[in-house]
């Protein structure tokens, strides 16, 4: 089992890598690697490993989940608050249906056999569309209205209902029996798996917040993180055990309660799970790969390809339609839910088997049309987000305190040959550590011996050891020199010492320091030399 997570791991990376550079989704390049890897090729995975792949893609989406959660606007939501609880119910409906319809003149299936694949094929993936939202919102594609926030609800939304209905008809087929009043309880059980699913999460975010802020259980955020996502993921389980509350609702509603309580804990809780995800990606489409089964693709390729192009353009259309009438949203941005609100993966691995596993006639032909649904529409969908965005949102201004923001951060240390070097360095070499920076340092060496720049280079060397840095030696005027070599790198600051023990006005007066505040619209940290 060991080699099969570091084959899992270290293949699914690489590929994850190769498929990146080459313009695909990395999911594509592990997806893939999952293929190769399957008792159906070269069974290089062991089968006791194959045997926890459904408790190791639980703990992955339970990851995106909370992911999502933490990334959630309030202000967004109420906004488009109609639009998402649409979106959550008319597309994967109206699919369902289309896919029902189709299923009898491509397979010879009665109409509720049909609606049993149409719940299959009508769930959407979090495993794809989470991220993709996600990253949408870190670069600011569609968020001042909301469209990735309401794109996050709304498929969590969808997958209660199209997983009750599911059940539900799995239940008659299997036994032949339904009530009305099971028909009738449908609805009120949508709204109670809701309104439950909610309710959890906000219970378990007090909780949370109770534990590691107001009682200080936890000394650091690594063991925030593990309370937090140890809870989340018993919600999960929980809803296995005891289905009357939808999961998929109950861990992103933990995250966005986090933010609304408590936003400083919400903020080191999203760097964390954006890390976990790191993991969590490589072994859940591995495994998706790896249980694609293809020998049962073969007998139905072309009427399957067939008809989740039905069930997409003629359903699901019908349903974004419905979904976004009255909205504020364009054109464009209608447009924009073909490829963002379309992918299928995580549900369909989850029930893809069962109508086979329970002797439901036609449930192989179910099982193949998952299948096929996962490896067109996963890749697919993974590719259009991040291409399609770009054409049809439009760019707004990212809101940190709801994304993490990635970017390199890049400090510029101005020394000399005075004592004030060391302090400089110290200081810049404790911002790059907090901040996981880089480092320029840099000295224009006017007046300076070459034995004055390698006794710089040396205690550089010793002060920033564990910091990526360049060493940079010019001449010319020194505050013209530190503002040029700044925009020229496009430092985030500016670290340099001052002059002298004198009050600050009178030794920033006409000093480099003044020169290169006055000049700088960089920030600029300046150091004094402190008596011991």
């Amino acid at each position: 089992m060991l080699f099969s997570l570091i084959l899992i791991l270290l293949l699914g990376f690489f590929a994850g890598q190769i498929a990146r550079r080459i313009g695909a989704p990395p999911l594509i390049g592990m997806i893939l690697v999952g293929i190769v890897l399957s008792p159906e090729l070269t069974g290089a995975i062991d089968p006791a490993f194959l045997d926890l792949a459904d408790d190791l893609r639980t703990i992955a989406v339970m990851i995106i989940l909370m992911r999502a959660g933490l990334g959630l606007d309030r202000e967004k939501l109420v906004q488009q608050g109609s639009v998402a609880i649409r979106l959550g119910f008319l597309p994967a409906l109206t699919e369902a249906i289309v896919v029902a319809i189709a299923a009898i003149f491509l397979f010879k299936f009665d109409f509720l056999t049909g609606l049993l694949l149409g719940c299959v094929v009508g769930a959407e993936s979090p495993a794809v569309i989470v991220p993709g939202m996600l990253r949408l919102k870190s670069l600011g594609w569609g968020v001042k209205k909301g469209i990735p926030d309401v794109i996050l609800t709304g498929s969590a939304l969808s997958d209660v209902l199209v997983l009750l209905l599911f059940s539900l008809l799995l239940n008659f087929l299997a036994r032949g029996v339904i009530t009305s009043s099971a028909i009738w309880l449908l609805p009120l059980q949508v709204i109670m798996q809701v309104i439950l699913g909610v309710a959890i999460g906000y219970v378990i975010a007090k909780s949370i917040i109770w534990l590691v802020v107001k009682q200080n259980w936890t000394q650091n955020t690594v063991q925030n993180t593990l309370i937090t996502a140890v809870l989340a993921l018993f919600v999960v389980v929980l809803a296995q055990k005891f289905p009357y509350f939808s999961s998929y609702l109950a861990a992103m509603a933990m995250g966005f309660f986090l933010i609304e309580l408590d936003p400083p804990l919400a903020r080191r809780l999203r760097i964390e799970f954006n890390h976990l995800w790191v993991v969590a990606e490589i072994v859940l489409f591995v495994l998706m790969g790896a249980s694609i089964q293809l020998q049962v693709l073969e007998n139905n390729l072309l009427s399957g390809l067939l008809l989740l192009i039905v069930g997409l353009l003629f359903g699901r259309t019908i349903g974004w339609y419905l979904a976004t009438v009255g909205s504020n949203w364009n054109w464009r941005e209608k447009l924009f839910l073909l490829p963002g609100n379309s992918a299928k993966a995580t549900v369909q691995a989850a029930i893809g088997t069962i109508p086979l596993s329970q002797g439901i006639e036609g449930g192989e032909i179910i099982l193949a049309i998952a299948a096929l649904s996962i490896l067109v529409t996963a890749p697919l969908g993974a590719w259009a987000i991040p291409t399609f965005a770009p054409k049809l949102l439009s760019k707004d201004s990212v809101d940190p305190t709801k994304v993490s923001i990635s970017s390199n951060t890049l400090l510029l240390a101005a020394i000399d040959t005075s004592n004030l070097a060391k302090p400089v360095l110290i200081k810049v070499a404790d911002l790059a550590r907090r901040s996981n920076g880089e480092v320029i340092v840099l000295h224009i060496s006017n007046t300076s011996s070459e034995a004055d720049v390698n006794r710089l280079k040396e205690l550089t060397s010793r002060l920033l050891l564990d910091i990526r840095y360049q060493f940079i030696t010019t001449t010319g005027s020194i505050p013209e020199e530190i503002v040029r070599i700044a925009k020229q790198y496009q430092v985030n600051d500016i670290i340099m010492g001052k002059r002298g023990h004198q009050p600050w006005s009178k030794v920033l007066i006409g000093s480099v320091s003044q020169a290169v505040i006055e000049t700088s619209t960089i920030p600029t940290i300046v150091v004094e030399q402190r008596d011991r």
